[in-house]
């Protein structure tokens, strides 16, 4: 599910631009706000590509969080879609700092950070809806596995 009046990847680049540009004081006055509202954009990136592969987006929960259950789901039968699993960990884990402790002195910068997070989100899984196998080498080492095989191949000939 969209967050309220979320229709695009657009609006959703939006929120999060509005996030890191925001002020310290402003960012701090709603931090635990600013987290649900990050962790909720991933959910939403989430489902966009779940719903473009033709599935119902997962309500369930996997570790506590519908985010990791989600990109479970994007995974399954796409191995190039787990790149992005260690970017959803890190949006969880942004989350939690902040949520664990929404008055640190450093919570505007983690919110940011956050922000960053889910905007690295929103660009992998944008590309992944536009080309056909993006992620095959995103946080991958398939080039080196193919040269390898091949070096493999010749020395056997």
């Amino acid at each position: 599910m969209v967050p309220a009046g979320m229709k695009d990847f657009d609006e959703i680049g939006a929120r999060i631009d509005a996030i890191l540009v925001a002020s310290n004081g402003a960012l701090a006055a709603a931090a635990a706000a600013h987290a649900d509202e990050l962790l909720s954009l991933g959910e939403a990136i989430l489902e966009a590509w779940v719903a473009a592969r033709g599935e119902a987006p997962t309500e369930i929960k996997v570790e506590g969080f519908r985010l990791l259950a989600l990109h479970r789901q994007g995974a399954h039968g796409e191995p190039s879609f787990n790149a992005c699993r260690e970017t959803c960990r890190e949006l969880v884990y942004h989350h939690n700092l902040v949520r664990l402790d929404a008055a640190h002195v450093e919570v505007a910068r983690r919110l940011r950070l956050g922000a960053m997070v889910a905007r690295h989100l929103m660009l992998f899984v944008g590309g992944k809806l536009e080309v056909a196998g993006l992620g095959e080498f995103c946080c991958s080492a398939k080039p080196l596995r193919l040269q390898e095989a091949r070096a493999q191949t010749t020395e056997t000939v």
